[in-house]
């Protein structure tokens, strides 16, 4: 994309304030991930939930120059203004006038799984037979779409996008501005299903796109999908791929045989298949159909297939050491991650970073031009260093302004001990796989237990945003965080959630808030159990404590007469509903009321908690809870003469007793994906897992014993696997010798013998192929978090809580 803001302004009847002739590039609609701002436009998206136009400011900030929106500001000075009248409308209207004016071949991709692995795996395949383009990242909505046709240049041969609904009648807007001329339907399942009143109405939503197209591939072992495209599309070239044999293209052999033929019409194609689950062979099928479409010939589709790398969509951020931060993304590299990565950067706010980056390999480009750009992109972010790793990319050192270090190969950065030396930094490892970048990785982690905890931060935001979806867009969110975000790792978490606008964290003592605060995070804190002794420290910090008792109020207000501090302190009051924890009661609320007009504090909110909001027996008595707290809220408002906010819903409360939102609502176990209502856990996404590896695998005789005080002996010759993690790690003694399982290899192993501080053995009999070195998961999703605390005997607060500073925290993005 390249055009004047004049040409964009006639394009889509947009109206212009400023500078007519600017070049515009690129279009970005988030101001916290902006990369970079040369020939950059923000544009302020606003939806039912949230109003772009209020990050304007932070992208004016950044250097934006060019701001596309609904409304002009005049305040900001020597801005470019495109003023238009639908911020999305418009992000369509200039794509489909994009797309319609270019000379390409295009493959659009819906469903409702698969589509950025068969995406990225038709992009491996392709991207040296044709200049290609491709959807970054999963970006397919009613806004990714536009973004990403908006990367179609003129060198462009062949484009790859994806195109996801969620809603109904949403792919009408989508077809108009976007008509693949290659049609291909991937799996349909229950993602997005609940917004549609049955499995037609979702097909036929999705199948809308291929109205204009010429190609239509799909999987002919769903009959209803196959009933109405041919009902709707029978004049078309269709070619259906599955595992029936009426199919097209379909597997002729057993899938346990040493390699796979599959039956492409007349044609038999064979080739080896290191994983055989269905999903990935209905992929691998699918692949094969767009390859022959394309005149791509059985030996270089054999090729291609043999070539083809795993799809790695994630981000990894590690604790490293001398005080610095890893952001590993070794997983592939081409101009799309490095971009994103560089988005993902820019969500810390450590002030000094550093880059490792490699040659980038399948790109169809000129190497001038490619690394012309990469400059570009990583100049802009005012790296500390730079080491350049390759044969290709040193040859162009001088184009980045940084201080600047070039390497042949890893081995060399790492015999050179640059990088060891770094302290207090942020490092992002870049790196396509053949440089064995996790080397790097391995060497400047802090903690090198082959036992983590791996914490999926988009999958927490995914649920924030569920639970705000149940909300009034006016309805604030307060994240607790305290127990170490049970036991996630508070700042990491805090850091995130600030990045996204939660308006309030909340902690359970002085010290966690402080030490966010020392870590530079800026949002409101709450202290919900503030001791005594921590009021000078509150104010000295900037925290709001929570005041449940006429002692601690007292006592809170005389440290902050002592402190100095003249305006109202914010200060958070407690009611009793019927927990019976803490708590003003109603009896109290009178001399509540008179004691507060004689203090210069201020109260910034009156909130309760609930005690059994997630127990549907208990539903009379939360009802009794919320009404003792609608009316002492009320008269405690009505009687200090100035409207606080209320909050007392937690994370089951925003579920089942959404009405009673008030002004804010606190998340904790829900944010996590967490659930008692089966009909809420299937729209969350699960954001934890806990892993480990095989260390050894032993044949133990039949009669003999596992573990400490031989509690475990076998029935017949077992096979014993075991780990490196134990009740040290968190892991409770309780659910050893058979009570709990862990997972391997999809397949749920018992756990046997006595666990030991360190260790523990597991049952792997009925795991097939199982061998040293493999990934263990303690808890996911089998077994789930949920049933691993069934093990246990307690609730899922109680496990997280447990798990040992010891075992590494790994922060992803996928």
């Amino acid at each position: 994309m390249k055009y004047t803001v004049n040409d964009i302004a006639a394009i889509t009847n947009a109206e212009i304030i400023g500078d007519k002739d600017l070049i515009i590039k690129n279009i970005a609609f988030d101001s916290r991930i902006i990369y970079a701002i040369k020939n950059t436009a923000f544009i302020a998206i606003n939806t039912k939930k949230n109003s772009g136009e209020k990050f304007i400011e932070s992208a004016v900030d950044r250097g934006i120059k060019v701001i596309i929106s609904e409304h002009h500001y005049p305040q900001f000075e020597n801005i470019t203004w495109i003023i238009v009248e639908n911020a999305v409308q418009f992000l369509q209207k200039l794509a489909k006038y994009h797309s319609e004016h270019s000379d390409l071949k295009s493959i659009g991709i819906t469903g409702s799984n698969g589509k950025t692995i068969l995406k990225e795996w038709i992009y491996q395949c392709l991207w040296n037979e044709f200049p290609t383009v491709k959807s970054p990242k999963s970006f397919n909505s009613q806004i990714g779409l536009p973004l990403s046709l908006l990367q179609i240049n003129k060198c462009h041969k062949l484009g790859i996008f994806e195109v996801g609904i969620s809603m109904p009648n949403e792919m009408e807007t989508l077809e108009n501005m976007f008509h693949p001329q290659i049609g291909l339907l991937t799996h349909i399942g229950t993602a997005h299903a609940a917004n549609f009143s049955s499995e037609e109405e979702l097909i036929n939503e999705k199948i809308k796109l291929f109205k204009d197209s010429e190609v239509i591939i799909y999987n002919g072992d769903n009959l209803l999908v196959d009933k109405k495209i041919k009902e709707l599309y029978s004049s078309k070239k269709l070619i259906t791929y599955g595992f029936q044999k009426n199919n097209d293209v379909f597997v002729k052999t057993n899938v346990k045989d040493e390699n796979i033929v599959v039956k492409y019409f007349e044609e038999e194609i064979s080739f080896p298949v290191h994983q055989r689950d269905e999903a990935t062979l209905s992929n691998a099928l699918a692949l094969i159909t767009v390859l022959k479409e394309l005149n791509i010939s059985n030996e270089s589709i054999i090729e291609k297939i043999n070539a083809l790398k795993a799809v790695e969509m994630r981000l990894e951020a590690i604790e490293g050491i001398k005080n610095n931060i890893i952001i590993n993304d070794s997983f592939n590299l081409d101009l799309d991650s490095l971009k994103t990565a560089l988005q993902f950067l820019n969500e810390y706010k450590k002030s000094k970073k550093s880059l490792v980056l490699t040659d980038i390999f399948d790109v169809n480009s000129n190497s001038k031009e490619l690394y012309e750009e990469v400059s570009e992109l990583v100049n802009e972010q005012k790296f500390d260093s730079v080491f350049l790793i390759g044969e290709e990319i040193t040859q162009f050192r001088e184009l980045f302004k940084s201080n600047t270090f070039t390497f042949i190969n890893t081995k060399e950065l790492i015999d050179s001990k640059h990088v060891t030396e770094i302290e207090n930094q942020i490092i992002l490892l870049k790196g396509a796989r053949k440089f064995e970048i996790e080397k790097l990785k391995d060497l400047l982690e802090l903690r090198k237990h082959d036992t983590v905890l791996e914490i999926n931060l988009n999958a927490i935001l995914h649920n924030i945003n569920y639970h705000k979806s149940l909300l009034k867009p006016s309805t604030k969110m307060m994240a607790m965080v305290k127990a170490n975000a049970y036991g996630l790792g508070s700042y990491e978490i805090s850091e995130f959630l600030q990045h996204h606008h939660i308006d309030y964290l909340g902690v359970a003592f002085a010290d966690e808030g402080v030490e966010l605060r020392k870590k530079g995070i800026t949002t409101p804190i709450v202290v919900m159990n503030p001791e005594q002794h921590s009021y000078d420290t509150i104010i000295q910090y900037n925290l709001e404590p929570e005041i449940y008792s006429f002692r601690v109020l007292e006592l809170f207000y005389e440290a902050a007469q002592k402190s100095g501090h003249t305006k109202e302190y914010p200060i958070h009051i407690k009611l009793e509903t019927g927990m019976h924890r803490l708590g003003f009661k109603e009896n109290e609320l009178d001399d509540l009321i008179q004691t507060l007009h004689h203090k210069n504090l201020r109260v910034q909110s009156i909130f309760s908690h609930l005690s059994s909001s997630d127990v549907p027996e208990e539903r009379e008595f939360t009802l009794k809870q919320l009404e003792t707290f609608s009316k002492n809220s009320s008269y405690l408002i009505e009687n200090i003469g100035y409207q606080p906010m209320r909050h007392i819903l937690n994370s089951s409360g925003i579920t089942n007793y959404t009405e009673h939102q008030y002004d804010m609502v606190r998340i904790g176990i829900g944010m996590l994906g967490e659930s008692p209502t089966p009909e809420i856990q299937k729209q969350l996404r699960s954001s934890v897992s806990f892993k480990t590896v095989i260390s050894q695998i032993s044949m133990v005789e039949n009669g003999e014993s596992v573990g400490y005080s031989r509690k475990y002996k076998t029935n017949h010759l077992t096979k014993i696997a075991t780990i490196p993690v134990g009740y040290a790690d968190g892991i409770p003694r309780l659910i050893g010798n058979l009570v709990g399982n862990v997972g391997v290899n999809k397949t749920l192993a018992p756990i046997v013998g006595n666990i030991c501080m360190d260790m523990m053995m597991i049952n792997v009999d009925e795991v097939q192929n199982v061998k040293e070195g493999d990934k263990v998961t303690i808890f996911n999703a089998k077994p789930s978090l949920k049933e691993f605390a069934g093990y246990c005997k307690t609730i899922t607060y109680e496990v997280l809580t447990s798990i040992s500073p010891r075992v590494k925290r790994i922060y992803i993005k996928d």
